[in-house]
């Protein structure tokens, strides 16, 4: 058996941001549309370490793409100078079933995550949005950045960030290099880094809400991608209740997302008010922002289905350019 082994710089060549976008665009349009097999995810607490592993398998009937994702979130890592998220993911033929590339899944999932928002940023925020607010400084704000530069005119980057060196690092990385070649700055306060933003991304592994809602402006646009457990929140309950909201999966987001669960249980808002699946917006099936002074969220829990995708895209990029390396198992 031959598997092709990609790297994060082989990822990262073969799957440049705009494309990475499309290819969100296209998985979350197959999956609400009904062309995907997508298991909810199972996952495995590690209390003694306080991470969790998560095991995402999918399939896609239009574009064939088949794969599965081994993930690892253990927040306590950044005590040891190691990535809070380690991941895998093998891509398989989908005519035979033979497994086909081994990829490295952190950059995977830091750009299929990124793009995500890009996608929702592209749907759902004011065309002329200019101001980015960013909150984390690890691998997933990274691509956060880059991919909201990508799809709107952004010129400032307020980052605020529990690792204030973290972010600083990363400011300096990207700084002029973005899409927008946007000036990036860290704020010294959440409710700063939110006064005038057009867009927010929350980046975080945080269990509270780490901006206050009477920060926010109208017509701002959310991403909201850190919270992915019941327990986990990002978002002020106050700015949920007066926002219309977008998940990438209705199932995944009211099983998952603390960001919903929580302002439900606490009877701030019903289920009904999820408005639509991101993929419907794609399709046309449903409408996304409707005036210039709403407040949009995206929430996003991740699916298996971004994975899968943006597999099969690396792959077939690997394959006709010859990136990565061929082993013989």
């Amino acid at each position: 058996m031959k598997l092709r082994v990609l790297r994060a710089n082989d990822v990262r060549a073969a799957l440049p941001m705009p494309d990475a976008i499309r290819a969100m665009k296209d998985a979350f349009r197959q999956f609400s549309s009904g062309q995907a097999d997508v298991p909810l995810r199972a996952r495995l607490e590690v209390p003694e370490s306080g991470g969790v592993s998560l095991f995402m398998p999918a399939f896609l009937h239009e574009t064939g793409d088949l794969a599965v994702k081994a993930v690892s979130v253990f927040p306590r890592n950044i005590e040891r100078s190691l990535p809070t998220i380690h991941a895998l993911v093998i891509a398989f033929d989908a005519k035979t079933g033979a497994p086909a590339a081994l990829i490295e899944g952190a950059a995977l999932t830091a750009l299929r995550t990124g793009a995500a928002s890009g996608a929702a940023t592209d749907l759902l925020a004011r065309p002329e949005s200019s101001r980015l607010a960013v909150f984390g400084s690890g691998a997933q704000a990274r691509t956060q950045i880059e991919a909201v530069c990508a799809v709107r005119p952004i010129h400032e980057v307020l980052v605020f960030s529990l690792d204030p060196d973290g972010a600083g690092r990363m400011a300096a990385d990207l700084e002029g290099r973005t899409a927008s070649r946007a000036r990036i700055r860290l704020a010294d306060s959440p409710t700063k880094a939110v006064a005038q933003a057009d867009v927010v991304c929350t980046a975080t592994t945080s269990s509270r809400p780490v901006f206050p809602d009477g920060a926010l402006s109208d017509g701002t646009h959310i991403n909201a991608i850190g919270a992915f457990t019941p327990e986990m929140q990002e978002i002020d309950p106050a700015t949920v209740a007066r926002a219309r909201i977008f998940v990438d999966s209705r199932q995944a987001a009211l099983s998952e997302a603390g960001d919903l669960i929580q302002p439900i249980r606490q009877g701030l808002i019903t289920e009904t008010a999820i408005v639509a699946e991101l993929g419907e917006v794609v399709a046309g099936t449903r409408p996304g922002r409707q005036a210039a002074d709403e407040i949009t969220l995206f929430k996003s829990v991740g699916l298996a289905v971004q994975d899968a995708v943006a597999a099969g895209a690396i792959l077939r990029r690997a394959e006709a350019e010859g990136l990565g390396q061929l082993i013989e198992l």
